[in-house]
């Protein structure tokens, strides 16, 4: 398998890497814009002019864009993140140039119906209204909120029923020429192809967008703090956080290992002290997210209003004993984890390519496997235990919904822990 990577005129990056035993094409649009580079009166456009690319362009309608594809087997979709937006497809590798034909299309030539608007504010008015009742998804809006208070990057990606409705056509077309730019996009794909051409046929459809780069989204500033929501369901669902290391930072792979060690599984800590030796809930689990200059460390748990008050010690007992240090069994285990879902993403063209593109919008250039298994075998116990402390010295964050009366507060948390200044100012 190799990777190439090639350069438009106008900046964008093409990267391709050929699978020759695969017969399809992963192949997509990525864009280093997402809910954090909206104005507050932007809110939610980003994930509009995702949902609005297709449905309709000057050559296609929004039924042809998805007949097209899927008239060949092939499958199309579309994501909004917090840094990124994402538009692609797999199809059979004869399939290639229709792929590319379709998303230049929806990409340059949408025409941002006011009708086919209007009813795309009504889905994403039902999309909003879902998430609001579902509390495992509120709690996440909550938990980014609560860190990153009075900014972009804390604000929800759906947008709010207020700000979605009141976009207009020229709003998205102004949002998608300020933002999606040839410096600032890269095309990816993966699977049975020939990256010369695949070039050949890249230029043909996006040599329309600006050279100019895009003005950069203000830095992200973690503050912490509690944001809580009593609502009468069965369960409360809590997640508690910390400043973690970006994803440009030395100790990036030490984040993803302590992560894995505190809750990456069912043999992780909080799984075994929480779930198997006690039985305070039924999921428990630690994740890290790192942006581009900032992260967050959390751990989501879903329990009932009765075992919160024993839940929360054991929790937090746990967390901090990290900080007094890790086994070599523990991270030999966690980096085995690690490895184990580098080598999967590399048998999925999908996860590949979308691997490579945000390896380019974030660090400029792609990292191949070894270098990225170096890092992580490099990582020692003594890292882990350092940063956990670092972490954990960080403001806490705190969001819960649900029957929570019962749960601590953000300041007897940071007590009980014995946090201070922040780690990563």
């Amino acid at each position: 398998m190799t990777v190439r990577t090639s350069r438009l005129a106008n900046g964008v990056t093409i990267v391709t890497e050929t699978m020759p035993h695969l017969e399809s094409v992963a192949l997509g649009f990525w864009v280093g814009s997402g809910a954090r580079n909206e104005a507050e009166s932007e809110h939610g456009i980003s994930h509009l002019l995702e949902h609005m690319a297709f449905k309709g362009t000057s050559k296609r309608s929004a039924r042809d864009i998805a007949e097209s594809i899927e008239a060949v087997g092939g499958e199309v979709n579309a994501a909004t993140s917090i840094d990124q937006t994402s538009f692609y497809a797999r199809l059979m590798k004869e399939d290639i140039a229709l792929g590319l034909d379709v998303l230049g299309d929806i990409l340059t030539e949408s025409v941002f119906d006011p009708d086919e608007l209007e009813r795309e504010q009504h889905v994403i008015l039902q999309e909003i209204g879902a998430a609001l009742d579902t509390p495992d998804d509120l709690v996440f809006d909550q938990f980014q909120e609560a860190a990153f208070p009075d900014q972009a990057i804390g604000r929800t990606i759906l947008g709010t029923a207020q700000s979605v409705s009141q976009f207009q056509p020229d709003d998205i077309r102004t949002f998608l020429k300020a933002h999606y730019r040839g410096p600032n996009a890269v095309i990816a794909a993966a699977g049975q192809l020939d990256h010369d051409d695949f070039v050949t046929l890249a230029e043909e459809r996006f040599l329309t967008f600006s050279s100019d780069r895009p003005v950069k989204s203000p830095a992200a500033e973690y503050r912490g703090g509690e944001l809580l929501l009593e609502k009468p369901l069965q369960e409360a669902n809590i997640l508690l956080g910390f400043e973690a290391p970006d994803i440009l930072a030395d100790e990036l792979y030490a984040g993803q290992l302590l992560s894995a060690i505190l809750g990456g599984g069912m043999s992780s800590r909080l799984f075994q002290d929480v779930r198997e030796e006690r039985g305070l809930c039924y999921s428990i689990y630690s994740f890290h997210w790192p942006f581009e200059d900032t992260g967050l460390l959390g751990i989501h748990a879903a329990t009932s209003k009765e075992d919160i008050p024993t839940l929360m010690p054991v929790m937090l007992d746990t967390i901090s004993g990290v900080r007094d240090g890790v086994s070599a069994k523990e991270l030999d285990r966690a980096k085995a984890q690690m490895r184990a879902t580098l080598l999967m993403a590399l048998e999925s063209p999908v996860s590949r390519a979308g691997q490579l593109a945000r390896q380019i919008l974030v660090r400029g250039r792609t990292l191949d496997l070894e270098e990225i298994v170096g890092h992580i075998d490099a990582v020692s116990e003594h890292d882990i235990a350092e940063l956990a402390a670092q972490i954990i010295a960080s403001p806490a964050t705190l969001a819960a919904v649900g029957p929570i009366a019962p749960l601590p507060g953000v300041e007897h948390i940071t007590q009980r822990l014995g946090s201070s200044e922040p780690a990563f100012a």
